[in-house]
């Protein structure tokens, strides 16, 4: 769902060695916990070197400041939810029914929701605060865009590249909102919305993609 640029989004150099990266990891799973914990505002970049047993100096040598840290961290989270989408385009599932491949899809989206909390509870605070999470966001929609419909023409074959195109954009938009907004909800009328998003993208789907007669 992301790009993999050579310098990250907001990072001062990219890690090269595995020590780096090991400790740029740390600093980014702590700032992750302290964002959700104390709040993004509430969180210093001191105290985010303190609990990440790093020199102050060490975590500026990567991050010029909070905000930076945070754009790497939603480079991450798009990262993550990219990997488990592009599985579902592998093995048996990029075989399977319509259904099933809808089912999966959402599925695999909400559960990221609810391995990875800190994606809602902490970018809620401030997406419309740093700009630059929004691009962040528009460059990993797009590649996923491009990717679904790649997968759509290879799966249901017989429609115009147009088509293919409009198709992932109304699925990645649809669903990523839906998903999205249900997580301010209890939880089950949480687990509606999901059901309710399972059916309206396979009826979108169908209504390009008819079943097989039996």
């Amino acid at each position: 769902m992301t790009q993999s640029p050579s310098n990250p989004v907001g990072m001062r150099r990219k890690p090269r060695q595995a020590r780096s990266q090991e400790r740029v990891n740390r600093i980014l799973d702590v700032a992750e916990a302290m964002f959700i914990a104390e709040g993004y505002n509430g969180t210093t970049t001191n105290a985010i070197a303190t609990h990440a047993q790093v020199p102050i100096g060490s975590l500026y040598q990567f991050f010029p400041d909070k905000a930076a840290i945070l754009q790497a961290l939603a480079l991450r989270y798009n990262q993550l939810l990219h990997q488990k989408l592009i599985a579902l385009d592998r093995g048996e599932l990029a075989t399977q029914p319509l259904s099933t491949y809808v089912d999966q899809l959402i599925d695999a989206t909400d559960s990221f929701f609810t391995e990875y909390p800190g994606y809602h509870a902490i970018f809620i605070q401030v997406q419309e605060a740093i700009p630059e999470l929004e691009q962040i966001e528009n460059a990993a929609d797009t590649q996923l865009i491009q990717e679904f419909a790649a997968s759509l023409a290879q799966r249901q074959p017989g429609l115009a590249a147009g088509d293919y195109q409009a198709i992932a954009f109304v699925l990645v938009k649809a669903i990523g909102t839906l998903l999205w907004l249900s997580l301010s909800q209890e939880a089950t009328f949480r687990q509606r919305l999901v059901a309710e998003t399972k059916r309206l993208t396979l009826g979108y789907l169908q209504s390009y993609f008819p079943p097989n007669p039996t």
